[in-house]
């Protein structure tokens, strides 16, 4: 059980049986303690939907902030709770409004990889484009702690469409902060990549930082590295430093990781980029490389390879 003045509320786990109890007077549902938290708040904070019933038909505030702006909605969809937030979406929660550090309560359901949530959310008409504080989306966060499933969810969403496509300026002073691709090839998500790849994300988008491939390898991702390189990014772009990933690779990492990064960066760099100025078939031989007219082709030297690139 826990109290507030004028209100108590007590909890049988064994059987579930929640009793709201008070006073002759009116009871403050609305109570907040030190922090801003309120009946409602534990309440969603423990998918206690009970709880939540009783509380929202008692008028309990279904918006009310604690001191960092967190509502109840926002606490049910970190935990992931679905049927707490549904429970309150159906009773008026807001799924847009964001917290002191500009986190909507997709952010976290993103975050911490709850699908029925974040797609409950969506139903609901969340953005998946509203950014926090720190600059980034809901995609962003998934892409980043690898949450498959969210990612593919949110990419299914006509709204991200932007996201992929970045805002079209070269202005270095105006690049973003960071891309969902970055972030997935940070920490090592090859199958986020992949997945953002046959979305149709740019995969040579340049933060400040660089391409996806800087990140990838000052953070030791060698089968990130490889992954990228196989799809085509180009090894040679350089960040608002004037360095390319080799440069990066060189100056920063010692790890042996790091040993094989440089040498798969070194021989991407010595690669030919070839691009055909006609459509070439071999209809005789079904395992030929076809090409139409203005496809890339990357050619080794010493491996006497051949890599389609890009159209």
């Amino acid at each position: 059980a826990f109290g507030f003045p004028d209100v108590l509320v007590a909890v049988n786990p064994g059987r579930s049986v929640i009793k709201l109890l008070g006073s002759t007077k009116r009871l403050n549902v609305n109570y907040q303690d030190a922090d801003g938290f309120s009946a409602l708040h534990h309440a969603a904070l423990t998918g206690t939907t009970e709880l939540l019933s009783l509380l929202l038909e008692a008028q309990a505030t279904v918006d009310i902030k604690d001191i960092n702006g967190m509502r109840p909605l926002h606490y049910a969809a970190w935990q992931g709770k679905a049927d707490s937030v549904l429970l309150l979406l159906r009773s008026g929660a807001s799924v847009n409004s964001p917290s002191l550090d500009g986190q909507i309560p997709l952010h976290l359901s993103a975050q911490y990889g709850h699908y029925e949530v974040s797609e409950m959310l969506l139903q609901h008409q969340s953005n998946p484009c509203l950014r926090n504080k720190a600059k980034k989306t809901p995609l962003d966060l998934a892409c980043e702690f690898g949450r498959l499933k969210v990612a593919q969810l949110l990419l299914s969403s006509n709204m991200v469409t932007n996201l992929l496509e970045g805002e079209g300026s070269h202005d270095s002073s105006e690049l973003p902060t960071t891309t969902p691709l970055h972030l997935a090839a940070r920490n090592g998500h090859k199958d986020v990549i992949k997945l953002l790849l046959k979305a149709g994300i740019d995969i040579n988008r340049t933060t400040k930082a660089g391409t996806s491939l800087h990140e990838a390898a000052l953070y030791g991702k060698t089968e990130v590295v490889r992954l990228l390189l196989d799809a085509g990014i180009n090894v040679n772009m350089r960040n608002t430093y004037n360095q390319t990933a080799l440069d990066i690779v060189n100056q920063f990492t010692t790890s042996t990781a790091s040993r094989e990064i440089k040498q798969l960066l070194r021989e991407a760099s010595s690669s030919l980029q070839v691009r055909a100025v006609k459509d070439y078939w071999n209809l005789h031989d079904p395992t030929a490389l076809n090409l139409r007219a203005g496809e890339i082709i990357m050619v080794h030297p010493t491996r006497s390879t051949v890599y389609l690139v890009s159209i």
